[in-house]
């Protein structure tokens, strides 16, 4: 699997693939049970319609349009994404051989896991076999609570130290599976090779 999807337990990665794959799959109400194991999910990327593209001004500067456009016809239509449940963490290393990218999703509403969160992902960040890999960090939103913000300027100071030590792109996303803010970016990074 190249695209392998990871983070502690109860961080919310089921319900964020099963959002990607079927978005109105996932309201409020929806209740996942951990996963045990691993669970593999194929996500197809959202397909505009051919005119949705054409009031789009051209950039300014000209520049980026046609390296946008040409490449598009070459993208994948769907991939595959193997999650690995968070009970699994201690096993997380035997998946980690041709992975092209890593998905890592983390609570943002729970503080308790934020510090896990950080000690797990650095761990991943520093494996010698991942220091290729397209690694997105998503913030997952379960509840916004206020304490949120808090929580967030700390996994961003985590991160911004992390940056300084570490090879890899990472990209960070704040997504809800619920209300399906930050979906489309993460179809975008899925997408691109």
């Amino acid at each position: 699997m190249s695209c392998i999807c990871l983070g502690p337990k109860r961080s919310g990665k089921t319900h964020l693939l099963k959002a990607l794959q079927e978005p109105d799959s996932i309201d409020e109400t929806s209740y996942s049970m951990p996963t045990i194991g691993t669970g593999i999910y194929r996500i197809h990327f959202p397909t505009k319609s051919p005119n949705s593209d054409k009031p789009k001004p051209p950039p300014a500067d000209g520049t980026t349009q046609a390296h946008h456009h040409g490449g598009k016809k070459h993208l994948p239509k769907s991939i595959q994404i193997l999650e690995i449940g968070g009970s699994m963490a201690p096993l997380w290393r035997q998946y980690f051989e041709d992975v092209k990218k890593l998905i890592y999703v983390v609570d943002t509403s729970n503080l308790c896991q934020i510090s896990a969160a950080g000690v797990l992902f650095y761990s991943i960040l520093t494996e010698p076999r991942l220091q290729k890999v397209k690694i997105l960090l998503v913030l997952a939103k379960m509840d916004y609570s206020y304490r949120q913000m808090r929580n967030e300027a700390l996994l961003m100071l985590q991160m911004s130290k992390l940056q300084k030590q570490i090879r890899q792109q990472v990209t960070i996303v704040e997504a809800s599976a619920v209300t399906k803010v930050g979906l489309d970016p993460i179809y975008e990074w899925l997408q691109w090779p």
